[in-house]
């Protein structure tokens, strides 16, 4: 199924690539929060494509604590460059991901 322009992607289990995102803005999201995270795992994930991409990323923080990330990586810039846009905290597991 092919998404609709500007709409997100069905919710997909998180790959390696998409792990590699979440550890490269772990520390924009810890500094944003004032807080460390021992655990930052990617779960699963959605992606809207814009003029770049945004990814919708469900993070496990610790045992029954979970935070979805909106990271945007651009046309140009590859996976070096991700920048955190925004965050939810306190979610759950079960909690789905949804535009924000």
């Amino acid at each position: 199924m092919v998404p609709t322009p500007g709409g997100l992607t069905e919710t997909k289990p998180a790959t390696p690539e998409v792990q590699k995102i979440v550890d490269k803005v772990k520390l924009q999201f810890e500094s944003r929060v004032n807080e460390t995270f021992e655990i930052f795992k990617a779960i699963e994930y959605r992606t809207q494509v814009v003029a770049g991409t945004n990814y919708f990323i469900k993070v496990q923080n610790s045992d029954d604590d979970y935070t979805h990330l909106r990271v945007f990586l651009g046309l140009t810039s590859g996976n070096d460059c991700p920048t955190l846009v925004s965050f939810q905290t306190g979610k759950t597991r079960d909690d789905p991901l949804t535009y924000f």
